[in-house]
Parts: structure tokens; C-alpha cells; sequence
């Protein structure tokens, strides 16, 4: 851990899920990721990953325990509330990166701050041009995105997920779906932001190279967090 200030502190998360027998999923998660990170998120399937990455993007509320977002308590705001905290603090890649094919490689990136406004101004298309330059996509920008490859897909998703300047993405398994050398195209694009803009990035992988590439190693398992490793 650096000594920037916290962006993202969970406390004490559990989360389970009711029926016939009450099933715990998470087990006491105590997380804190600083501005400037770059964490990986590793554990096998069923760990309680995906859980924790709903609870993280305030998708999903824990059942006990606080989540903190540069400070604010999420447990105390509403829906309404936790919307425009997502909104405004957190930027999101997938594996499937969920663009939407017949809109233009810059309309989908500038589409979430056209959203949060519910207006264009022409400096969102600056906006967005400028990040899809930054990524390699200088000259797409008006190229529907199912005219691209997948690999420039997931840049145009990775360009998406900074339009509103957040303070921590939160990237699920983004190479998964990608061959190698896009993958580590994609990687090293996060990592290039990472580093130029101060913003946070907790990956979710199941390559433990891309893992090794990170700041630090949370490692999940049975909906328990071992200690988070240094990798440098």
C-alpha cells in the first residue's frame, strides 16, 4: 500500500444469501486500495469473486460490515444515492465488454458522461477522442464498433470506463475473452492510464502473469481474503 489517500475501504464484509439455510458467501472482507494502485484479484471459481465485485461497484449491498468510496459510507445511501456515487467515482471493464454495435467507437465512450448530464456538448466527443487517441484508435473514432476487432473493442471499453475520470475501475476478467497479444495490449493500456492519471484499478484474472504485473495480489477463497501480496 502506498501512502495516497484511500479510495476504497471495506470493513468487515459478510454477504449471504437467504433460503432454507442461511448461506454465507463472504466472510469478513477487509480491503483498502489506494489512488494510484494497481491490485489483482485472484481466486478459482466460486471463491465468492463475483460477489465481492458486485459489492465493490455498488451493485449489491453486504449483509453486515461498511464500504467505504473516498470516504463515504455506501451503507447509509439509498439506492438513488449509490447510483450517483457509481456514476461519479467508479468506471467498469468486462470480459464481454457490453458496447453497443451500431453506435460509433466514440459515441459508446462518451455515452455514460452524455447520461449523467442527459445532454451532448461537443467537448464530450473531445473527450472521447482524445482517450481513443491515448489507446491506439486515432481515425475510429466515427467506425461502428462491430467494425472492430475485439481487441480494439475492449480498448474502446477501457476508453469507456475513464470518460467520467473515476477514481477506481474495477476490471473483470478483461482478457478472458481475448487472444494473448490482445490481452496484453489491453493490460498495458490500464496500466498506461494507471500511471498517467493516478486512477486506481483492481483486475480481476485468472492469468497469474498479468497478476504478477500488478502492485499487489488479493487472493480469494472459499469467500475468505488472504493477505494482500507485494509483487515488487
Amino acid at each position: 500500500m502506498n501512502n495516497s489517500a484511500t479510495i476504497l475501504h471495506l470493513r468487515h464484509v459478510r454477504k449471504s444469501y437467504p433460503g432454507a439455510v442461511s448461506t454465507e458467501v463472504l466472510h469478513g472482507i477487509d480491503i483498502s486500495i489506494a489512488q494510484g494502485e494497481f491490485v489483482a484479484l485472484v481466486g478459482p471459481s466460486g471463491s465468492g469473486k463475483s460477489t465481492l465485485l458486485n459489492i465493490l461497484g455498488l451493485l449489491d449491498r453486504p449483509t453486515s460490515g461498511s464500504v467505504e468510496i473516498l470516504g463515504q459510507d455506501c451503507t447509509r445511501l439509498d439506492d438513488a444515492g449509490l447510483t450517483r456515487l457509481r456514476g461519479q467515482s467508479l468506471g467498469f471493464v468486462f470480459q464481454f465488454h457490453h458496447l453497443l454495435p451500431s453506435f460509433t467507437a466514440e459515441e459508446n465512450v462518451f455515452l455514460p458522461m452524455q447520461a449523467s448530464v442527459g445532454h451532448f456538448t461537443p467537448d464530450m466527443r473531445n473527450r472521447a477522442r482524445d482517450l481513443l487517441a491515448r489507446i491506439g484508435l486515432e481515425g475510429f473514432e466515427t467506425r461502428p464498433v462491430f467494425r472492430l476487432s475485439g481487441g480494439q473493442q475492449q480498448r474502446v471499453a477501457i476508453a469507456r470506463a475513464l470518460i467520467m475520470n473515476p477514481a477506481l475501475v474495477l476490471a473483470d476478467e478483461p482478457t478472458g475473452n481475448l487472444d494473448r497479444a490482445s490481452g496484453q495490449q489491453a493490460f498495458e493500456f490500464m496500466q498506461q492510464f494507471n500511471r498517467e492519471l493516478g486512477t486506481a484499478f483492481l483486475l480481476v484474472t485468472h492469468d497469474p502473469t498479468l497478476a504478477k504485473r500488478c502492485d499487489r495480489i488479493l487472493t480469494l477463497e472459499d469467500g475468505y481474503l488472504a493477505n494482500g501480496a507485494q509483487t515488487t
